[in-house]
């Protein structure tokens, strides 16, 4: 297992390393051609790694920021996927890891009027071979040719202080009928939060929304139960940076 550290100094892939029982392996002196074995690395802009991956059939893990659990100020979870960015298939997992979030799942909220935009940042339109705006356009010309609700757009705030103070969750009190995002970790919490969501790309909570803004005026309502088994399966995918430390995301990630 390769372990990719940028500049050696990544230290969430360097605990995870660590944790492992593994030497990280420095960007700089790492060749991808030098073995086959699975890499492990952190952070969207290495997409041409992952691509190439893609190509060659070859494992990889990929590391970012949790799906939940990291409301505060600091970030301490974070997802490990193998070969994709985000969890985006459901399996069955014990409850116990998402119970302990005591994270509520709210009832659907049907009675909304209007359209939430969550814009992409520039990375992950990079990663699909698009721009922000560009994606912005055609998804509000798709929508405005289905739908006569109003439509609001949503950018995310560059400092997570800024974002703190204005949060997803009081933009979705705000008369929200659905939401619609690339592939931002804001639909899960939409989800979570009884707001339908439209998912544009591969994204985590894409089995319990649509992908098609042409049925934006029949979203989909997935049960309690579903949701649920969707959020212990999640729960399964995300660890935090203790566990990278000690050994227990590894353990996790080779038991289930």
């Amino acid at each position: 297992m390769i372990f990719l550290s940028k500049n050696g100094e990544d230290r969430y892939v360097n605990d995870f390393a660590h944790g492992s029982g593994s030497i990280p392996v420095n960007t700089k002196t790492f060749n991808y051609s030098s073995s086959n074995n699975p890499i492990v690395l952190r952070g969207i802009m290495k997409h041409k790694i992952m691509k190439q991956c893609w190509k060659d059939q070859r494992d990889f893990y990929y590391i970012d920021t949790g799906y939940f659990g990291n409301e505060g100020t600091w970030k301490f979870w974070h997802r490990i996927v193998k070969n994709n960015l985000q969890h985006t298939e459901i399996v069955d997992r014990p409850p116990d890891r998402f119970q302990q979030f005591k994270k509520k799942i709210h009832s659907w909220k049907t009675n909304g009027r209007k359209i939430l935009i969550a814009m992409p940042d520039e990375k992950p339109c990079k990663f699909y071979d698009t721009t922000p705006k560009q994606w912005l356009i055609n998804t509000i010309n798709t929508l405005k040719q289905y739908t006569d609700r109003p439509i609001e757009i949503r950018e995310r705030a560059k400092q997570r202080s800024e974002r703190m103070k204005d949060t997803l969750e009081q933009a979705l009190r705000k008369d929200v009928f659905a939401l619609v995002t690339f592939n931002s970790i804001a639909a899960t919490e939409s989800v979570f939060f009884g707001i339908p969501v439209f998912t544009l790309a591969p994204n985590a909570a894409g089995p319990m929304g649509k992908q098609d803004l042409t049925e934006i005026e029949t979203p989909a309502y997935p049960t309690d139960d579903e949701r649920f088994r969707w959020a212990c399966h999640l729960a399964y995918g995300q660890f935090h940076i203790r566990e990278l430390k000690n050994g227990s995301a590894w353990s996790i990630l080779l038991e289930h």
